[in-house]
C-alpha cells in the first residue's frame, strides 16, 4: 500500500462547497483506505494499492459521482510531496508574505507559468521545482499577483492547484503522525 496526497482543487471556494467527512466517506466508498482530510480546503490523505494515475481518476470519477460537480485533483504519494517541501527554494517564513507551492501536471503548463517570473512584480518570487511552481507573494496579494491572475483562468483547471507552505507541512507531520 502507497500512502498519498490527494489535492482537490477548487473546493470550499468558488461556489463549490462539500464536507470533508463526506468527501471521505465518498473515497472510501471508491476503495481507499486510511482516508483522512485534512482542513476545509480539499486535502486528503489515504492509502492505496494503485498507481498515483489510477488514485486520480478514481478520486476524480467518485467526487464527480458524489457531488455533481467537476472535480480535478491532483495525486502524489507522500514522498514526492516530502521531497517538494524540502525542496522549497526561498525562506519559507517571511513576514508579510505567503509561501505557496502549485502543483502541475502538464509540463507545457507548467513551463508556461514559471515563465511568468520573467514579467512578476518585484515583490512577486517564482521558481520551477520538479513538477511545481515555487511561490512566494505578499499577503493580501495573492489573487492580484501574477501567478494569481493566471491561474484562475479555465484551462489550468484540470491540471494545476496550489497549497500554502504551511499546509503540505501540516499534511506531513499527520502523514509521519499516522504512520502513513
Amino acid at each position: 500500500m502507497a500512502s498519498y496526497a490527494v489535492l482537490l482543487r477548487g473546493v470550499n471556494v468558488g461556489g463549490v462547497n462539500v464536507k470533508m467527512a463526506d468527501v471521505a466517506t465518498a473515497l472510501t466508498d471508491a476503495g481507499f483506505t486510511a482516508v483522512r482530510t485534512i482542513l476545509a480546503s480539499g486535502n486528503v490523505l489515504l492509502e492505496s494499492s494503485a498507481t498515483a494515475a489510477v488514485v486520480r481518476k478514481n478520486a476524480e470519477a467518485a467526487l464527480r459521482e458524489n457531488f455533481g460537480y467537476d472535480a480535478w485533483v491532483l495525486v502524489y504519494d507522500t514522498g514526492t510531496v516530502r521531497a517538494i517541501v524540502d525542496a522549497y527554494p526561498f525562506k519559507p517564513e517571511v513576514d508579510g508574505y505567503q509561501s505557496y507551492v502549485t502543483f502541475v501536471a502538464d509540463p507545457a503548463v507548467l513551463d508556461e507559468l514559471c515563465a511568468l517570473a520573467e514579467v512578476a512584480g518585484a515583490d512577486e518570487k517564482i521558481s520551477k521545482g520538479e513538477g511545481v511552481v515555487y511561490w512566494q507573494v505578499p499577503k493580501g496579494a495573492t489573487l492580484d499577483s501574477t501567478i494569481g491572475k493566471t491561474m484562475g483562468k479555465p484551462k489550468y483547471k484540470s491540471s494545476t492547484t496550489t497549497r500554502n507552505l504551511r499546509t503540505l507541512t501540516k499534511l506531513l507531520l499527520i502523514c509521519d503522525r499516522d504512520g502513513g
